[in-house]
């Protein structure tokens, strides 16, 4: 049933994103920035937890799961190291994914050659 349950949140987050670049003018670079913010603010009024419990991965891997590790790495630095750790804990929860994103990126960018959309 955890798969199921996962299929579907995460599958309910990326219909919620297709329908936001069909229907508005927003940029799916806005869309991301919003899906992250609100993964953080969900996570800070701890209404995210329930969803991360409930669905596993459909909520952890999309954009609001990285909001959710930073606001997490965060509350728990910041636990930890008083006022220093919010400056910390969001990258040190989230390195390992911010270093696979530039490392694949790069390794795209060597690979495939941009071109922009028509």
């Amino acid at each position: 049933m955890q798969y199921i349950y996962a299929f579907l949140i995460g599958g309910i987050l990326c219909v919620i994103a297709q329908i936001l670049i069909d229907k508005t003018k927003l940029t799916p670079a806005r869309i991301l920035v919003i899906y992250v913010t609100s993964g953080v603010i969900l996570t800070a009024l701890g209404l995210y937890e329930p969803l991360v419990n409930f669905a596993g991965a459909g909520a952890t891997v999309p954009l609001t799961g990285f909001g959710y590790s930073l606001a997490k790495g965060i509350e728990e630095s910041v636990s930890k190291d008083g006022l220093l750790g919010a400056f910390s804990g969001g990258l040190t929860a989230c390195s390992a994914g911010i270093a696979a994103a530039v490392f694949f990126g790069f390794i795209m960018a060597l690979i495939k050659k941009p071109s922009s959309k028509s």
